[in-house]
């Protein structure tokens, strides 16, 4: 079955949902300042710190990384900050205005590419991540899709990582959880490890003016609370 047509209206669905929510009102929820996303950014980090340094490593100056929907390259920034040579980075974005804000805030020397996958060379990464990418995609097939691409550009012994919904937004009509079967259907690599993590945001945000120490205690010990998973899988050798 041929997919270009629908892959291409679904990339144009995600660019102009993108469009319309950057820049407006939505994004005052998601200053960088606000506690709760302080919060669940170092969540982020910790989690990212944990899951890297027990898979491709500690040392991360050798990692061939790539990064699916990089955004304005904040994770890439981080690698870097952790170790990561920036000639070994690639981030891949849709939308050219991110991928400009991305370009002139790294060091130089990573890669950037606009658009899909296709031109890029395959078994040729030892980490490929996605970051809230999957649940941006609501056509099944082409999130069977993207997921081929990443395993065909992963090295033998590489390492898929995802952070993603846990569970569908109410709110949001344009983006739809991910699950563990869909993940494991996916990619059946030798390895995989899965943890939840994250306060769902509208909780998170009620309790911002609260003492830290609430939300962390609702994390540790509610996981039905945590609205988000990250998920890395193993490529075998």
């Amino acid at each position: 079955m041929d997919t270009q047509p629908s892959q291409q209206a679904e990339q144009e669905r995600i660019e102009d949902v993108y469009r319309n929510w950057h820049g407006g009102a939505p994004l005052a929820r998601y200053a960088w300042h606000r506690p709760e996303i302080l919060q669940q950014v170092a969540a982020r980090s910790r989690g990212f710190a944990d899951l890297l340094s027990s898979t491709v490593g500690a040392d991360l100056s050798d990692v061939q990384v790539l990064d699916v929907g990089c955004g304005t390259g904040s994770f890439l920034r981080q690698m870097i900050d952790w170790g990561a040579t920036p000639a070994r980075l690639t981030g891949t974005e849709l939308q050219k205005d991110r991928l400009d804000h991305a370009r002139r805030r790294t060091a130089h020397g990573v890669r950037w590419h606009l658009g899909t996958l296709d031109a890029l060379p395959q078994a040729s990464y030892d980490l490929i991540t996605a970051q809230t990418v999957f649940s941006s995609v609501l056509d099944p097939v082409l999130r069977r899709e993207l997921a081929a691409q990443m395993w065909r550009m992963l090295r033998p012994g590489g390492w898929c990582l995802v952070f993603d919904f846990r569970y569908d937004n109410p709110s949001n009509r344009n983006v739809r959880k991910v699950t563990r079967a869909e993940l494991q259907d996916w990619w059946p690599g030798s390895e995989q490890r899965y943890r939840s993590m994250v306060l769902a945001p509208p909780l998170h945000r009620v309790l911002a003016a609260a003492p830290y120490v609430v939300s962390e205690l609702l994390t540790a010990l509610v996981p039905v609370l945590r609205s988000h998973f990250m998920y890395a899988v193993r490529k075998s050798d």
